[in-house]
């Protein structure tokens, strides 16, 4: 089943910004800077939270994924 997740981030390193916004954008909508909404289903999050935390350097960069009830968030966009 696909979820809707929202992804933010704060990185420091604009390499490292770019890699994360570009492997983002492959599986969603950027809304913001930082903010990503996602459509994916459990093990896409998976790979995607894995590849990406390659990315970050943990001491330095944040990242955030919040899924999204399906019923809350298709009430919110109707």
């Amino acid at each position: 089943m696909a979820l809707t997740v929202i992804a933010a981030y704060d990185v420091t390193n604009d390499s490292r910004r770019a890699g994360l916004a570009a492997l983002l954008q492959t599986w969603g909508d950027r809304i913001q800077d930082s903010v990503f909404v996602l459509t994916l289903d459990d093990d896409d999050l998976a790979d995607l939270r894995g590849r990406a935390i390659s990315l970050l350097d943990p001491q330095m960069d944040s990242l955030y994924f919040f899924r999204q009830c399906a019923n809350c968030w298709e009430s919110l966009n109707s």
